[in-house]
């Protein structure tokens, strides 16, 4: 999942699609070791307390990746535009 994240990191073209990869990557890698955890412990007081933790990182994780998505478009980082350009070519 790691390894996922990085390559899509690293081939995506601006912040937003890299920022996208790595906040997918950061969700699916807690849930993933969450759950395992979960299912090791069995059903007691720690499961409960992960769920809690899951629940948690499932909406701060979103939430945060949004505010800077935000905070960069603010800041005046633009959005690769390369793919737009060339179907506007591909339609004229």
């Amino acid at each position: 999942m790691v390894l996922i994240g990085g390559i899509g990191a690293l081939r995506m073209p601006d912040l937003y699609t890299r920022m996208h990869a790595a906040s997918v990557t950061d969700s699916m890698g807690a849930i993933l070791v969450l759950v395992g955890i979960m299912l090791q412990a069995g059903l007691t007081l720690a499961t409960i307390k992960l769920i809690a933790i899951l629940l948690f990182l499932l909406i701060s994780s979103p939430t945060s990746s949004n505010t800077l998505a935000s905070a960069a478009l603010l800041a005046g980082t633009r959005p690769f535009e390369e793919a737009h350009q060339s179907d506007e070519e591909d339609k004229e």
